[in-house]
């Protein structure tokens, strides 16, 4: 019997190789890179870190190399009591790695390599891990498993949470459209809400009729977006010098997470939210500047209050 957990993210566990350069090169050229650093990453555990860093009871599915369990980054989960027992563990393949390189610009290129995050195709949801959680939230990984896990946690009446994130492309129109049907929360940047909508051939208000209650729509420094049935919420962002973007969306969503499952209104999740990803932009990393709820909230007061 799984422990209950109030938070279950589904998605990749990373090492991010990550690296800044002056400009992206052109084909067949190259260009020097100005710094190199190897960081605890993927889109699932970026969420489900910062979650239990937040408090959140936290669980996680990921498919990762054997070499996992004695790494420092397994470590980290547990000094965090996060669960991760249902974690895939593949005797051949090591655990995904993301090379991303961020230019000038602050614009980002990522190449994945999938790794042992390709057992997901060949494994089953467990459904104990996903009943006996609150909330589901499905990040990046495989199409079909996410579809599966998705349903199975809104049979069982789950709150259901997903970012395909940059896995987008890897979604035929019928797989995207399944996954959709089964959310609760729909979260996107403006560029992969505007991915769906020209890819299912319809607007925000055709994506949310697909099925989820709530589309929460990211701008980065320009805001955020939430829209329901009734009310569409624009929330402006807390702007903070950017030292590195790389998962402040995962920051984000696992800020909003925290609020809804503990009965927040939408505003509210929406800021607490933008405060969360603005400290994890101030440092180079995903998980290096992961706030406590108290220092969130705090931020959150500070400036939507003023």
């Amino acid at each position: 019997m799984s422990e209950k957990s109030d938070l279950l993210v589904i998605g990749h566990t990373a090492i991010d190789y990550i690296m800044t350069v002056e400009e992206f090169p052109d084909p067949n050229t190259s260009t020097p890179i100005d710094t190199l650093k190897t960081f605890h990453g993927g889109a699932g555990a970026n969420v489900t870190m910062v979650a239990a860093t937040l408090g959140l009871k936290t669980s996680i599915i990921s498919a990762v190399g054997k070499k996992f369990l004695k790494s420092d980054y397994k470590e980290a989960m547990d000094k965090l009591n996060i669960n991760t027992k249902s974690m895939i563990i593949s005797e051949t393949e090591d655990t995904p790695t993301a090379f991303g390189m961020t230019n000038n610009n602050k614009d980002q290129i990522f190449y994945f390599y999938w790794g042992a995050g390709r057992e997901f195709a060949k494994s089953e949801p467990p459904k104990s891990a996903i009943n006996s959680s609150t909330a589901i939230h499905l990040a990046t990984g495989d199409p079909v498993f996410n579809q599966k896990s998705g349903t199975i946690a809104r049979d069982h009446e789950k709150i259901v949470s997903f970012d395909p994130g940059q896995d987008l492309n890897m979604y035929n129109e019928r797989e995207l459209k399944e996954v959709i049907k089964n959310c609760t929360i729909l979260f996107g940047n403006h560029f992969e809400i505007e991915r769906m909508e020209k890819l299912l051939n319809c607007d925000v208000n055709g994506l949310r009729d697909l099925g989820p209650e709530i589309i929460v729509k990211t701008s980065g420094k320009d805001g955020s977006a939430v829209y329901t049935e009734k009310e569409k919420i624009l929330i402006d962002s807390i702007y903070r010098p950017a030292v590195d973007p790389t998962g402040a969306g995962d920051s984000y969503r696992a800020g909003f997470l925290y609020n809804y499952i503990n009965g927040e209104d939408l505003e509210n999740c929406t800021k607490f939210a933008s405060s969360v990803s603005s400290f994890v932009v101030e440092k180079q990393g995903c998980q290096t500047n992961m706030p406590s709820y108290e220092k969130a909230l705090s931020r959150m007061t500070e400036f939507y209050d003023k």
